[in-house]
């Protein structure tokens, strides 16, 4: 069982930044996956960012050159810097981890932009 908990989600104005942070409750190097999903109203869950296979790195079309995703290894937490946010972006953000075919998912946190 992997438990993770996320901070930093809120209210942003068009063109601000926010940084997200995922802990997990196991060593990450023990996970096969774990990176960040969103999901607006009305819309799919959708990839925003993740770790694969140890440092590989995927990133959503949309998000690259405004996100980046990082990791703290000894901190078993894994960060999402978002730059030049946009109205687009607004949607409740999900941490996700992937542990020998079981898949975890935090509770959600909200992200906003308006003016």
């Amino acid at each position: 069982q992997v438990q993770l908990v996320e901070s930093g989600g809120g209210l942003v104005q068009p063109g601000g930044s926010l940084r997200l942070s995922c802990a997990a409750s196991v060593s990450i190097f023990t996970l096969y996956a774990m990176g960040w999903y969103r999901q607006a109203p009305g819309k799919q869950r959708e990839l925003v960012a993740a770790f694969t296979s140890g440092s590989i790195t995927n990133y959503a079309d949309s998000v690259k050159g405004r996100f980046t995703i990082s990791r703290d290894n000894a901190k078993n937490t894994v960060y999402l810097q978002m730059n030049s946010l946009n109205p687009d972006d607004t949607a409740v953000y999900y941490c996700n981890a992937e542990k020998l075919r079981a898949v975890y998912w935090g509770q959600g946190t909200q992200v906003t932009v308006s003016s």
